[in-house]
Formats: C-alpha cells, structure tokens, sequence
C-alpha cells in the first residue's frame, strides 16, 4: 500500500490544489521532476493492451505516444478460465512491439500492469512468463483493489480536489473508489466488465438480476455516494460520445464532459433502441468497443439508479495516469495541473518565456476582486497569451480558440475552456464572428463572453508595452465605481505608446464601459 498522502497546504478554492504563491518556481525545472519528463507505461487490459508514453512537465503531462490495441484476453474467459488464444498471440505481438518502440525512444524503463482477465485466468502466470522471456518486460498483476486504487490516482492527477466515485471498468471488470482531500479511500472490485456480462447464460433478465444483485453488493461495501461520479474506462467513454451524438453537443472533448443522472437513462434508451451499426458510424466508435457498449449501458444504468449521485464526469484519465501520479513526489501533486501546463506550454513556444507573469501583474488591476476560478483562469490565459505566435496572422485567433477549448489540459471544465478560447481569441482580435464557433460561443452566457473579450484585449493591449520585469514600466489603475480606466506611464515607456497601443488601450475601455485617461510620472525612486 502507498504511504499516507500528506494534506495540500493552503487549497486553492474549487481546485483543492495548493497555491505556493501566484509564481512560485517552476517544478518541471527541479531534478526531481525532470526524471518524470518521459515515463512509459503499460496496461494490459481484459478487452485491450495500451502503451503511453508521456512527456512535459510531469504534473500535466502531454502525451508523447499513445497507441492501442484490441486483443480481447478476457473473451471466453467465462466459458473457458483462461485466456482467449486468439487474444494472447496479439498481445504477446503487441508487447513486442511497444518494446521496440521504447527502446528507439531511449526509455530508461517501461512499466507494466496487467488487470483483471490475466490475473483471473488459469494461465495468467504462463502468459507473464511468456511475455518476459520473449521481451525481458515484467509484467505486474495487480488485484482489484490496486486497480481501483490506481485509477482513482488517475482521476486525483486531473483534478486534484476531486470528490466522489470513481468508476473504472474494463473488459473483465468494475472497480470502484471513494476520493476526498486528495486521498482514495474505500474501493471495491466486481465482475461487472462487459465481456464477463456478454457470457452470462439466460438472456437479458439474467443478466439484469446479476447486475442487481452484485451492484446492492457494492453499494453495500462503498455505502452511500451521493456526491460526483467519475467514470473511467473506455466503454464509458463511448457511451458519453454517444450521448453527445444524441444532445448535439458542440464540444467534442470527453475529459470533463458532463452527463445528468435523466440524460443517462436517455442514452441507455436510445442504445437500445438504435441499430448498433448504425450508432458505431454516427458516434465514431470502433467495431470491437461498440460490441461491448450494451452490456456496459445496462451496467451504467443501475450504478446510476443504485449510488444516486448529483453529477457525472467522464475522466480520459485513468490507471496509466494513476501509475505516473504514483511517482511524484506530493510537492508536485500539490500543483495546479492547470497552472502548471499552461507554465510549460510559455517556457516551450512563447516569443518571451517569463513574460507571462510581467502580463498577469500588469492586467492584475482588473480583477483584485475577482473570485478565485476567476484569477486561476486569468493567470493560464497570461502563460498562453503568445504560444500561438508562429500561426498565420490571418489565422492566429482561429488557432488560439481552437488549442484552448481542444488542448489536453487538466483541471479545465468545458465552459472554462470556452472562456480561456475566447480571451485568447480576443488577445489576437477584436471581434470574435466565426460561424464555425457559434455554437461553441452559446456554451457560455453572454457575461462570459464580454469578460473574456476583456481579458483578451487587457492581454492585447499589454503585450504591446512589451515590458521588462526588471525596469519601470506601465501601471494599469482601475477605479470601477468610477468607470475609469487609467494609464501610468513614465516618460521612458512613453515612446511605446503609439497610435496601435493607444487604440488598443481605448478598445479595452470600451469593453469595460469606461472612460480612459492616460498619465505620465516620473520615474519611480529605486529602494
């Protein structure tokens, strides 16, 4: 077991994640989180076997490589009790595969877990050993609660300050895990994987009874789980792009999707009711997953009727995150995933990396009262102002909106990433019409969308006074009851302002409803 997870210090509200001042040094920057910069991973799964590769700043990571296979170990394994032939060959090539590609990467070491079909199986063990001495990979069968465990990492290393269920289910099995304050808690595994579902003899009403009867079983074991509900694995995400198909929903991004407890039951319904082929072309999902998507519906629908809970998300992370978020140290836990990509994303493309901080204390006037989610967003906004540099001008605000609201960024709800798209869209123009966003634009209310026009043109307007940290330069004073705007320059950052950063510094009034006024001191007395 892990050793006891010590409580964040000082939480950031809505984020759980501990503050360590606005700009405190960057971690990807320490020793000891360069050594996180490129990890590999593999889960061998009942249904498929996946290798990762990630890389970046280690508490966000980017994904480096990411590749699947379907190799369906667990089928028959209910028939049978051991591993699908078929299943191993692919596997074993699969695994030969992913060892050559670490070895061309330069991976220092390659981990591997395998899950509930390899350790169920009779010839588990032979499989591992097979797969070692045509490999040399060693292969670490973890029991369910482990798994539950790691998944719940997962889910803690997107959102740190997240609480509720945690559901995982893969091909052979369900897992469940309680989190709060950073911790996991009480977790439970079952047989609920779809392809153990699909073996069950006596149609569809023994299969309903069964999954009644195990789901009383965990509810019995996790208690009542009222709060949100993660859900983790492959057939619930294509479940959740089904119901996106089915609302329409403009933003395809399943990391941080949400679903209600009645938009569930509609898309069970409208699974059952639609020709599986059918639904597999509209909703993008591959034959071999859309085969499994029923039984997992029918399983999804008594969890929710079963635990109740106020909200569902849908996490992209799972056990392989979980398995990276076990190697850092808390320090790095304790980060803003957020924050911390963003940082990175500036220190990589950025014309000036570091300015993104001069920006935020510059544009800071503007929100001294702003609530905290508020200035989280501010803050990335500031790191990612000048990433998208080397687009075409013409093109530019087309490619921020897209990066922000499409990146793979943690810790960002959708509505947030529409807002973070639209600042960054204002900070390269000031106007937004673009009928290929519309619909992406109605996600958030139009205050929404006038405040990130404001950020926007702050960032605009600032990146124009291209200042130094270390030199005087231009203050922005904001007097909101007076619906004034000023400007303090001295009379060495003077020459900057010309005609554009004067026009931008007016169309930034102009968004506020104020009035602007420009003043000229002399230059501060140095301490």
């Amino acid at each position: 077991m892990p050793d006891q997870i010590e409580k964040p210090r000082t939480p950031v509200p809505e984020t759980g994640v501990a503050d360590l001042g606005l700009f405190g040094k960057p971690l990807f920057e320490d020793p000891s989180a360069r050594a996180l910069a490129r990890v590999g991973v593999v889960d061998v799964g009942s249904n498929s076997v996946r290798m990762v590769v990630f890389d970046g700043a280690a508490r966000s990571p980017a994904y480096f490589y990411n590749e699947k296979i379907m190799c369906a170990l667990g089928a028959g394994m209910a028939e049978t009790g051991h591993l699908s032939p078929q299943g191993r060959v692919r596997a074993l090539s699969a695994m030969r595969r992913f060892k050559k590609l670490a070895d061309s990467m330069g991976l220092s070491e390659l981990t591997v877990v395998a899950t509930a079909a390899v350790r169920d199986a009779s010839d588990g063990r032979n499989f591992c050993d097979e797969v070692q001495r045509e490999t040399g990979l060693r292969i670490w069968v973890i029991d369910g609660e482990e798994e539950a465990r790691l998944s719940a990492q997962g889910v803690l290393l997107g959102w740190p300050g997240a609480y509720g269920l945690v559901c995982d289910i893969g091909g052979s099995s369900m897992e469940l895990a309680e989190i709060s304050g950073g911790r996991v808690g009480r977790r439970v595994t079952s047989q609920l994987g779809p392809l153990k579902l699909r073996d069950i003899k006596g149609g569809a009403k023994a299969r309903k009874a069964h999954i009644r009867e195990v789901m009383d079983q965990l509810e019995e074991t996790m208690g009542k789980q009222r709060d949100r509900l993660f859900l983790v694995g492959g057939s619930w995400r294509a479940i959740a792009r089904i119901d996106m198909m089915r609302r329409n929903y403009p933003l395809q991004v399943l990391h941080e999707y949400r679903m209600t407890p009645r938009a569930v039951s509609a898309t069970v319904k409208f699974i059952k009711s639609t020709d599986p082929e059918e639904l597999r072309a509209l909703a993008g999902v591959s034959s071999s997953r859309m085969s499994l998507v029923p039984f997992a519906a029918e399983v999804l629908s008594r969890l929710v009727k079963t635990f109740r809970p106020k909200d569902i998300a849908i996490s992209s992370y799972g056990i392989r995150e979980g398995m990276l978020y076990e190697q850092m140290p808390q320090r790095l836990r304790d980060r803003d995933p957020l924050i911390e990509a963003c940082r990175f994303a500036e220190a990589k493309d950025a014309r000036m990396p570091g300015f993104g901080k001069t920006l935020h204390t510059f544009i800071q006037p503007l929100y001294k009262s702003a609530p905290a989610p508020r200035k989280r967003l501010v803050k990335a906004a500031c790191f990612l102002h000048d990433v998208s540099w080397r687009a075409h001008p013409d093109y530019r605000a087309e490619v921020c909106f897209d990066n922000a609201t499409r990146a793979n960024l943690g810790g960002l709800k959708h509505a947030e990433r529409i807002f973070l798209g639209l600042a960054l869209l204002h900070r390269y123009s000031n106007k937004r019409e673009n009928a290929r966003f519309d619909d992406l634009y109605e996600m958030v209310d139009e205050k929404t969308r006038a405040d990130a026009e404001v950020l926007g043109k702050a960032m605009r307007f600032g990146a124009m006074l291209w200042m130094n940290s270390e030199e005087d330069h231009g203050e922005l004073r904001w007097f909101s009851k007076k619906k004034l705007l000023q400007l303090v320059l001295t009379p060495d950052m003077l020459p900057l302002f010309g005609e554009v950063a004067e026009a931008r510094f007016k169309s930034l009034a102009a968004s506020l409803g104020a009035e602007s006024d420009v003043k000229v001191v002399k230059r501060k007395a140095k301490i």
